[in-house]
């Protein structure tokens, strides 16, 4: 039985059931997401090599214009003063502004459009909170030796090797350009390594996207076994959403008491008690000149019967007794609710016999 015990907890602790969506939620929150580097990685590579591709004429002129002023103006200057400095270093720096922003800002759009395909948009600073658990060296070797590292050594190799036998295939492919470079001039050999270089950057960007796909879908495989829960842990998740049982409990009782309370302080007030005579008890109350119809203003049965008779005892409340009115009404109207109207004529009479005791009285 012991035994039996202690694998039932154990299988209540295993992780085996799907992330709940508040999980899901709370590990975004904390920047947990399902992403993959290489996707980012891919798409910013090939995204500025199809740039350079298109766009090379393009840099080229502003290039050899760069170097066309550098060495026709600048070096060509007398006398350096603070002044032309200055104004030497504000044309290089927008020269190189005009080659260089046009790379950064394809970069950057590639690399917000890769993330935002596989998280869409999030911002937190979760990740960057300081944590003594990140420099634990034991969950660092635990880190280097495990199946993810594994993982990322064979996906290196992959890339290795699957991008260096393209870029060789690409190059083998046009050997005869390769080894006639000897023979062209200086910028028709910069052309044909410029258009090689274009090339076989596009391939390897290509093979890496081939390779990031990969990477995605067992990133999402590594995911979705990291966020799964245990049986107990959809348990506490539920309790803690919607509040604990037991506190909930007393809440509802503290209500309960408390109506309670104010139902017996309005029993004073009331003018008759009707009665079964033992299991219900209903206070009603009327004032001609504010009330259309006599109000219910504390009903119970059984022991709160008992304490409403009670109460009205001692504050001299007339007490009636007539069965199947009390069972009626008991049933059928709710406390500070105007009696309906088939309890019209029955009330009025047990009202007159009321009046006509105090009268007396």
């Amino acid at each position: 039985m012991f035994k039996l015990r202690l694998d039932l907890q154990y299988f209540a602790g295993e992780k085996t059931e799907k992330a709940t969506p508040k999980k899901r939620q709370d590990s975004r929150k904390k920047g947990q997401v399902l992403k993959s580097p290489d996707v980012t990685s891919a798409v910013v590579l090939l995204s500025i090599f199809l740039f350079l591709f298109f766009f090379a004429g393009f840099l080229r002129s502003e290039i050899y214009s760069f170097f066309s002023v550098a060495f026709t103006k600048y070096m060509l200057v007398e006398t350096l003063t603070i002044e032309s400095v200055i104004l030497i270093f504000t044309d290089i720096l927008i020269e190189v502004a005009i080659i260089v922003l046009p790379i950064m800002l394809v970069a950057v759009v590639a690399a917000i459009v890769g993330n935002l395909f596989q998280f869409g948009l999030l911002f937190t600073t979760e990740p960057l909170k300081f944590d003594l658990k990140k420099i634990d060296p034991i969950k660092g070797l635990k880190r280097i030796f495990s199946i993810k590292a594994i993982v990322e050594l064979l996906k290196s190799i992959m890339k290795i090797g699957f991008i260096g036998s393209v870029t060789t295939l690409i190059l083998w492919m046009n050997i005869e350009q390769v080894l006639s470079l000897s023979f062209k001039s200086a910028w028709d050999t910069l052309s044909t390594i410029g258009w090689l270089t274009g090339m076989m950057g596009i391939a390897a960007s290509f093979v890496l996207l081939f390779i990031s796909v990969l990477d995605f879908f067992y990133q999402r495989f590594d995911y979705e076994k990291n966020l799964k829960m245990s049986k107990q842990d959809i348990k506490d998740e539920h309790k803690n959403s919607d509040g604990d049982p037991i506190i909930k409990s007393r809440i509802r009782q503290r209500q309960r008491e408390m109506a309670m309370r104010r139902m017996m302080q309005e029993v004073p007030t009331a003018d008759v008690v009707i009665t079964n005579p033992t299991h219900f008890a209903i206070a009603l109350k009327y004032d001609d000149a504010s009330m259309d119809a006599p109000t219910v203003v504390a009903k119970g049965a059984d022991f709160v019967a008992q304490k409403i008779k009670l109460i009205a005892k001692e504050n001299d409340v007339v007490m009636v007794e007539n069965r199947e009115l009390a069972r009626a009404m008991y049933d059928q109207v709710e406390i500070g609710q105007k009696i309906p109207d088939e309890f019209f004529k029955a009330i009025a009479e047990v009202l007159a016999y009321v009046y006509r005791i105090k009268q007396k009285i």
